[in-house]
């Protein structure tokens, strides 16, 4: 397959991965276009593809949305074990800023050997989590079920910081600089206005983030 074409296949398995995470059940090709950036059209004529293949890496079916296909899913899973050990590597190796990491890795993800990936993991220690907190597949293939929540999904009280979007640089980079981070312990309030207060630590500074900022961070509860 060309190259070209197998980095679109990647891409197009990878975002109905990533949006059948975030509701389950059969991904709409609305959705996946809109996540893409690509018409309605090509999507459904992608898709076509990918369920008419002899090893089909879909399941599609029109007006009624896709799944990944058992190989589908495998493939998925193995692009985004990659592409989080490469942020993983670039971050703790290479020093690269946080708000890079995305980019670089969408570049190398496809192209990367299961030897290389190996020499990556070992050197990293075997990471199970990369530097914005997304949870690294494993070896075998399998991705941990996410127990965090949005943080738009509460009112109020006191939380971990589990994940935070890398989808947008200038968000991420703000974030980081305001220290919330991976890990971090901040308590949440929502105002009238629909804005979120976040305190960081044991910090009496709140910073304010619009429901469009605060939909990129994930929280878990606080655990005594």
């Amino acid at each position: 397959m060309p190259q070209r074409s197998t980095e679109s296949v990647d891409n197009y398995l990878k975002a109905i991965l990533t949006l059948g995470e975030r509701q389950p059940g059969r991904v709409a090709s609305n959705a996946l276009a809109a996540h893409l950036g690509v018409a309605p059209a090509s999507v459904t004529n992608m898709l076509q593809k990918l369920a008419a293949a002899a090893a089909p890496f879909v399941e599609y079916e029109r007006h009624r949305g896709v799944l990944l296909s058992p190989s589908g899913r495998r493939r998925a899973l193995e692009i985004v074990r990659h592409h989080r050990l490469i942020e993983t590597f670039l971050y703790e190796v290479l020093d690269y800023p946080i708000e890079e990491l995305h980019e670089e890795a969408e570049r190398l993800e496809h192209f990367i050997s299961e030897r290389f990936e190996e020499r990556i993991a070992a050197k990293l220690g075997h990471p199970t989590t990369d530097p914005h907190g997304h949870a690294i597949p494993s070896l075998e293939g399998e991705m941990p079920p996410r127990s965090s929540m949005c943080l738009t999904d509460v009112s109020e009280g006191t939380f971990i910081v589990d994940s935070i979007s890398d989808r947008d640089a200038p968000t991420l980079r703000s974030l980081q600089a305001n220290g919330l981070t991976p890990g971090t312990k901040v308590r949440v309030t929502r105002s009238p206005s629909d804005s979120y207060s976040v305190r960081i630590g044991r910090s009496t500074t709140a910073l304010d983030l619009s429901p469009e900022v605060a939909r990129e961070v994930r929280i878990l509860p606080l655990t005594k």
